[in-house]
């Protein structure tokens, strides 16, 4: 039965226009009368929230959030205006843009935490959200995993009556009318998790990088870091009808980054999530959602598809203005021509044409980063190499062995030039401490790390705390270096930093202008060995992939340190891994360490299967070889699961029995006592021979 064709319109245009494949066609519409077709026939419907909020409670809408001319000011600050959206149950979406584009006050206007200063947010009736910012605070006195178990506290509730009804039933005098409400209940407390809950608490905290000695730390002591990945936890736990993360990825290593995209692959409500994690969109989302600019684009895809079709996308509207552009110089020039001539008449009629259209805007051109990295000298071939050393650091002075941390042995490694290394590995591993020690700012524990012939390192750390927060840009540039102001200038513009914005304080710039400031500094290094501690933290997603680009062709060599897959997989020639205080090196992109770890783990599954049915070939050579003792096997078997479930029988039936045993001798009914006394003694006694006859089964079975 189709729509009204107004409802279907409605239920349309609710519907935001995205890129790629069209939505789903109504159902009263052909495939080529899709809503883009009504949009100019029918353009208020579009913002028709109320509309759309009854079609949601008659159930014609899918939609959980619904938003209409949102904007947002902070003073004379435009973030973004006219902003139109919805979210159906089951997006999956990926919000991107340019750091201060509005990506985050965007999740708290949806989250009702700010108000917007124009239009509105409609939510759901009964919508639950679970929101987790860049910087979480989680304030609890409780322990870790007791923090978790509060998410299951209508669970635990049902075990204690579980437990209340078991203790009722062993007084009970007629205990099989609680024996129904107890199965009924059991059955319940199952089907809502109730057996499984603590596993999944443990499987969360693990998979987030929680070790098991970490689950009694009380929350309040946490790290800043840990307590991000434990409110993310109680989330993932919670499972709320609309997931929104803010750059989920900040505080997890590689380990818990893949577990978490594989979680959410599987997560079965909706989800809006900020990241510049490239790797993470493309693993995750299936919907990009764009913000710059003030405006909101929508890509259909993950975040690889997104790039194309923005390219795509890029170029038609360039060349859509300037076809435009064209045509009106052109008009303009036939019009100034012909207006007092005898083809005036023309000319007016185009004029009027001409004041009618719709003028496209000409397309923003997004001001960005130019890198450029040069090595001043050409290195040696062997530029770092070692037989052998030990990565810590001291955590006292002294140098004695209990004052000293070992992260890792190197084992013996040649580093050649023209290689770009990734090294992986927890948290706390030391990929962090082997940078420093390279650079010199730190000793190894025990051996030696060699820099080859000519080499020139350019360090890059991930803190940027040696930057002087008392000191303008200019003045750190100038510092640093020996350049005229001009040339600083011009280079510092080069990072995104022009006019009168050179003059601002280190220590008042964000993480990304932190971040630009650095690589600026590290251009004027000329080095040709670049140790990079996670270079693209806080970059947007233009300033990544400049970076990408820059040293991809870097002449140099290069030891990389990031949680940036999209990255590793585009530079690294080879990869490390810390694993257990050792490394293990593979050669080849990350993709191809990905597939080598895929096929190593099939090997070792193949050599289970393999192991586990050479066992069963021998167990059926054993069993051919008589047919007898098979079949002998097969009547244990039966009289094994008929003892067991005579065996649990009897062990309800003295439960029960032990009840009434009590309530009669706290009743002083002696007769009664002893009428139940002596049946729970011969109860017991032929259990105690089924028992016997269980072991019996058993033993011959473990013989055979």
């Amino acid at each position: 039965m189709h729509r009204p064709l107004a409802l279907t319109l409605a239920i349309c245009l609710c519907r935001t226009r995205e890129t790629g494949q069209n939505p789903r066609q109504p159902e009263s519409l052909g495939p080529s009368q899709g809503w883009q077709a009504h949009v100019g026939r029918y353009p208020r419907m579009c913002y028709n929230a109320q509309a759309a909020l009854r079609l949601q409670a008659s159930g014609g809408l899918m939609s959980i959030v619904f938003a209409s001319r949102l904007a947002k000011y902070y003073g004379a600050q435009d973030v973004f205006a006219d902003l139109a959206f919805s979210i159906a149950r089951g997006d999956r979406i990926g919000l991107v843009g340019p750091n201060g584009s509005g990506k985050t006050t965007l999740l708290r206007l949806i989250l009702g935490l700010e108000e917007p200063s124009q239009g509105s947010v409609h939510r759901a009736r009964g919508l639950r959200m679970g929101y987790l910012p860049q910087e979480a605070r989680f304030a609890s006195q409780q322990t870790l995993y007791s923090e978790m178990l509060s998410v299951f506290a209508a669970l635990r509730r049902q075990e204690q009556a579980l437990l209340a009804l078991a203790e009722e039933m062993a007084v009970a005098e007629n205990p099989d009318a609680l024996m129904a409400r107890y199965a009924s209940a059991e059955q319940r407390f199952e089907l809502d998790g109730g057996y499984t809950y603590e596993t999944r608490i443990k499987r969360v905290l693990s998979g987030l990088g929680f070790a098991p000695d970490t689950y009694e730390s009380p929350v309040g002591l946490l790290s800043g870091g840990q307590i991000t990945r434990a409110l993310l936890a109680r989330l993932l736990l919670q499972e709320p009808d609309l997931l929104l993360l803010d750059e989920p990825s900040n505080h997890l290593d590689l380990g818990a980054l893949e577990w978490l995209e594989s979680y959410l692959r599987d997560w079965p409500h909706s989800l809006l999530v900020v990241a510049h994690d490239r790797f993470f969109l493309d693993k995750v989302v299936s919907r990009i959602w764009e913000l710059d600019h003030g405006r909101l684009e929508r890509y259909r895809g993950n975040y690889s598809r997104y790039a194309a079709q923005r390219r795509h996308r890029a170029a038609r509207g360039v060349r859509e203005y300037q076809e435009q552009q064209e045509f009106i110089h052109k008009t303009e020039e036939f019009i100034r021509r012909y207006k007092a001539g005898q083809r005036s008449k023309e000319a007016r009629g185009r004029q009027k044409r001409l004041n009618r259209l719709e003028r496209i805007e000409r397309p923003h051109r997004d001001p960005r980063m130019r890198l450029r990295l040069a090595a001043k000298l050409r290195s040696g071939d062997n530029v770092l190499m070692s037989d052998g050393a030990l990565i810590g650091y001291e955590t006292r002075p002294g140098g004695s062995e209990l004052g000293r941390l070992a992260l890792f042995d190197t084992g013996q490694f040649l580093i050649l030039r023209g290689q770009c290394v990734a090294l992986l590995g927890p948290n706390a591993s030391g990929k962090t401490t082997f940078l420093r020690t390279i650079a010199g700012e730190i000793d190894p524990l025990d051996g030696h790390l060699r820099l080859g012939a000519g080499v020139r390192t350019g360090y890059l750390p991930q803190r940027q705390d040696w930057l002087d927060d008392g000191k303008t840009i200019l003045e750190q540039i100038l510092g640093l270096c020996d350049l005229r102001v001009e040339q600083a200038r011009t280079l510092l513009g080069g990072f995104l930093f022009s006019g009168d914005e050179v003059f601002k304080q280190v220590g008042s710039l964000s993480g990304g202008e932190r971040s630009r400031l650095a690589l600026a500094i590290l251009t004027l290094r000329g080095a040709n060995f670049l140790l990079l501690d996670e270079p693209t933290t806080h970059l947007d997603l233009a300033s990544q992939e400049i970076l990408q680009e820059v040293l991809i062709s870097f002449g140099g060599t290069i030891l990389l340190v990031s949680h940036d897959r999209y990255l590793i997989d585009a530079v690294a020639s080879h990869v490390w891994v810390i694993e257990n205080g050792r490394t293990r090196q593979f050669e080849g992109s990350y993709s191809s360490y990905l597939r080598q770890l895929e096929h190593e783990r099939a090997e070792s599954v193949e050599d289970g299967r393999e192991l586990r049915l050479s066992k069963a070939r021998r167990r059926t050579r054993r069993r051919d070889r008589n047919h007898l003792a098979e079949k002998a096997a097969r009547k244990r078997v039966q009289r094994f699961e008929a003892l067991e479930r005579e065996i649990t029988q009897m062990e309800q039936r003295l439960a029960a029995m032990a009840g009434l045993i009590d309530r009669a001798s706290s009743c002083q009914d002696l007769d009664r006592l002893q009428s139940l006394s002596a049946d729970y003694q011969r109860l017991t006694a032929t259990l105690a021979e089924r028992f016997d006859q269980w072991e019996l089964v058993v033993s011959v079975d473990q013989q055979e």
